[in-house]
């Protein structure tokens, strides 16, 4: 963890560890600290070894790090920062290397992320399908795009790289707190869906201008206190890592997941409840039955209403790295996690009865040829008006 009181604490033993250690003979590197190691005098053209720290999350204490000191008596420098480098890639046990589920985030967010672009362009495309209830999805699409290209942009800068969450730039500080919001947005724009459904389904009379205005305010809006307040509190305890955390999540955050969610439930269980009244009403007079467009919007968010809260459900059992099926849980996460994107492009855009009847028309429209040679046989008829008492020929 980049501590500072932890840092300055082991630079000055290190320093001192140093100073009464007597250096090899001939050439060698000079002792020094990379702020998790202490690294001794060195000879030159050899590898200085140390145990892992324990306070990484994910290394094995038991397992050694490594740092080479060359011919010419300096410590290896990395090619792609130029500057003196340990090498920590050893202190990850084999079962516990997670790069495969890493590779499963990124397949997973990136064919989300295609679909979601995919689903945008068609809505956006189709000026007939411009509605309230459009706007809702489109805007819902957009947060998991967001969404979906912040984690990809997560884990090609910061957890590919291993010199970044060490380093702790300011800019990777930003990029998880930009992240933590576009994913509250996935949830209050969720909560959206299912207030829209509720308000059209069960209320009578409603403005659905003004309802747009309204949950385009709720939907983007509503997340900044929480993220702001989760950026204040890592930045206030200087986090390490770029603020990545395993553990369970954030309050701030939770709390407002957990919300939206339980908010969803109960306007989803309203308006099946206020449905089965409608249908079994037969459509009688002064009762307007749901129109089928609504009805799958609703399965639609009947659906993934719960799938969005699923990984949040599950946080408190997830197994320690010593568990026997902690790699099973970390590989249906991942598909959970990340697919749900597609899930959400697929309920309401590829499964959408309109945007599919649209493309139909669009594709007779493209790939309808009239033959050249082809003709009409028109018969055409000529009146011509005779004079007085005469009748009328017809050519």
């Amino acid at each position: 963890m980049e501590d500072p009181e932890r840092i300055a604490r082991e630079q000055t033993e290190c320093d001192i560890a140093n100073n009464n250690t007597e250096p090899p003979t001939g050439l060698y590197c000079k002792g020094t600290y990379d702020t998790w190691l202490c690294w001794p005098h060195t000879p030159a053209n050899s590898t200085a070894l140390a145990h892992c720290p324990e306070f990484v999350p994910g290394f094995s204490p038991e397992l050694w790090a490594h740092k080479e000191c060359t011919s010419d008596g300096t410590w290896w420098e990395h090619p792609d920062s130029g500057k003196p480098w340990s090498n920590y890639t050893t202190c990850v046990k084999a079962e516990e290397d997670v790069s495969e589920v890493i590779i499963l985030f990124q397949t997973g967010y990136s064919i989300s992320l295609i679909a979601l672009l995919i689903s945008l362009a068609i809505l956006l495309y189709f000026k007939s399908l411009r509605c309230a209830r459009i706007t809702v999805h489109i805007n819902l699409f957009a947060s998991f795009a967001l969404n979906n290209a912040l984690w990809l942009a997560w884990y090609g800068l910061v957890v590919n790289d291993a010199d970044t969450p060490k380093e702790n730039p300011p800019w990777c500080q930003l990029l998880n707190a930009v992240l933590q919001y576009a994913l509250l947005t996935n949830y209050t724009w969720m909560l959206c869906e299912g207030l829209y459904l509720h308000t059209v389904l069960v209320s009578a009379f409603v403005s659905e201008r003004r309802l747009v205005r309204v949950l385009l305010a709720a939907g983007w809006l509503l997340p900044i206190p929480s993220a702001i307040i989760h950026a204040a509190r890592r930045g206030a305890a200087n986090d390490p890592f770029c603020w990545a955390d395993e553990g369970a999540p954030r309050p701030e955050l939770a709390v407002l997941v957990l919300a939206t969610v339980i908010l969803n439930l109960a306007f989803l269980c309203n308006i099946v409840r206020v449905l089965c009244t409608k249908l079994r009403a037969g459509g009688g007079a002064g009762v307007a039955r749901p129109s089928a467009t609504a009805l799958h919007a609703l399965r639609a968010t009947c659906l993934l209403a719960p799938l969005l809260g699923v990984q949040y459900l599950l946080t408190p059992f997830r197994p320690s790295r010593e568990a026997s099926w902690w790699r099973a849980y970390e590989y249906v996460a991942a598909i959970i996690t990340s697919l749900q994107g597609l899930c959400v492009a697929v309920l309401y855009c590829f499964c959408n009865g309109e945007v599919l009847a649209q493309l139909r028309r669009r594709w007779r429209i493209l790939t309808f040829r009239p033959r050249a040679n082809s003709t009409t046989n028109t018969t055409v008829s000529f009146v011509r008006s005779g004079g007085a008492g005469g009748g009328d020929d017809r050519v």
